[in-house]
């Protein structure tokens, strides 16, 4: 048994067709095509989640110096 009750022959007899029509030229081409889609998906996936770490980076850079600032201020009151 293949996927889904579709044995190996029914695959291959779909390949077959599928190349009749289409040609192995513009298969070819589509395959370049998917993996130059997938290839840029992952690589904005992966500038997304650095952008995303450099923003949390930013902001506990920020809410420190403000801790900082306040902690002086607390200082100077209290002195």
């Amino acid at each position: 048994m293949g996927f889904g009750g579709i044995g190996i022959w029914q695959l291959l007899i779909v390949l077959v067709i599928i190349i009749l029509l289409f040609g192995t030229k513009k298969l070819r081409s589509l395959g370049g095509d998917l993996g130059s889609a997938i290839k840029n998906f992952k690589q904005s996936v992966n500038d997304g989640e650095e952008q995303a770490k450099n923003k949390d980076e930013n902001i506990l850079k920020h809410s420190d110096e403000s801790t900082q600032a306040q902690d002086k201020q607390k200082d100077k009151h209290t002195s």
